[in-house]
């Protein structure tokens, strides 16, 4: 039996195997004020009948200028709540878990005007100049989080996930070189994602584990490395973070300091740093497409979960070829879909 088969479960998730879809922008698909159409639903659906543990929907905002571009879904109003429902309960159907990832842009928002951000600071000159939120504008995002996670949980997910890397605004927020503010979350660079976190925990059932995605080190030159990462994810396990999904970048231009590799599993490093230093289950990505490696790294203790995005983009029955390949079998494991074995 293969590592990534083996089932995961924590506080009331149980997962078939330890392979996660992660969540990848859909752009180029027009999402009618942030609803999900028949796209994301084929989508979605054919990586849960391709065998997928968990697949965690795309980032999905909690205001409309909190999107990447005006393309993306949100989940700030209770009309999105149905759509969203009906992808999941079909991804449910074939096996898969489900979580939907709950962000907001920040100062990487293309289409919002301005965009807003912790400070003034533009990603770089091809990006608008973002407006400083005021603390009380603070404060209201913290409750947006809020109900953008109530809403997900009523859509019947199995678990959420906040996106706290790549230089959106909680990575903003905890980035001291893009937090620039001069009131108590320029104070605590950690506290705007505790607050969200803490706010979210309200609102989730008690067994459901809540996962936060983190750039565990930033690339632009002067970024943070991994172990000031490990004390901001410390305070947000404080707070209630039960899984860490350990990514890395994502905050502005790449300088000449620090500079990913993007070989195969060139993140995994960082998120045994952050399991072994938290002692938390983490979720591993990056270029981990092979199976005989994404085995290789949960045969290590580096990571409990491998997550698998353009090998998933290429192939949507990703997990079911990978669990097929490393064992061996014919197709009489019960991850192939019984319609399909006659094919094996």
């Amino acid at each position: 039996m293969s590592r990534l088969s083996e089932a995961f479960s924590l506080k009331g998730l149980e997962l078939k195997n330890r392979i996660v879809m992660p969540p990848m922008c859909q752009y180029s698909v027009t999402a009618k004020d942030g609803i999900p159409n028949e796209w994301h639903y084929i989508h979605y659906v054919s990586r849960a009948v391709g065998g997928t543990g968990l697949i965690i929907i795309e980032m999905t905002n909690v205001e409309p200028d909190g999107r990447i571009t005006d393309q993306c879904l949100g989940l700030w109003s209770d009309e999105h709540v149905p759509p969203f429902a009906r992808i999941i309960r079909e991804c449910q159907k074939h096996g898969a878990k489900v979580a939907i990832q709950i962000a907001h842009a920040g100062r990487k928002a293309q289409d919002a005007n301005p965009p807003v951000a912790p400070s003034a600071l533009a990603f770089d000159s091809s990006y608008k100049l973002p407006r400083a939120l005021d603390t009380e504008e603070v404060r209201t995002m913290v409750h947006q989080f809020r109900e953008a996670v109530r809403r997900a949980v009523a859509a019947g997910v199995d678990t959420v996930e906040l996106h706290g890397a790549h230089g959106y605004l909680i990575h903003e927020f905890h980035s001291p070189s893009l937090n620039k503010r001069e009131d108590e979350y320029g104070d605590d660079p950690a506290l705007f994602g505790v607050e969200v976190i803490r706010a979210v925990k309200e609102v989730m059932p008690p067994g459901m584990p809540l996962i936060m995605r983190i750039s565990a080190v930033e690339y632009m030159d002067g970024g943070y490395g991994l172990e000031y990462m490990i004390r901001i994810a410390a305070r947000y396990k404080e707070a209630g973070v039960d899984i860490f999904h350990v990514s890395t970048g994502g905050e502005g231009p790449v300088g000449k300091e620090r500079q990913p590799s993007y070989s195969p599993g060139y993140q995994v490093g960082m998120a045994r740093g952050i399991k072994e230093a938290l002692q938390v289950p983490v979720i591993a990505v990056g270029v981990l497409e092979e199976p005989s490696l994404a085995e290789q790294v949960l045969e290590s203790g580096a990571t409990d979960l491998v997550a698998v995005g353009r090998g998933m983009l290429r192939d949507p029955y990703w997990a079911s070829h990978a669990l097929l390949s490393l064992s061996g079998e014919n197709g009489k494991e019960a991850h192939v879909p019984r319609p399909y074995k006659r094919a094996y």
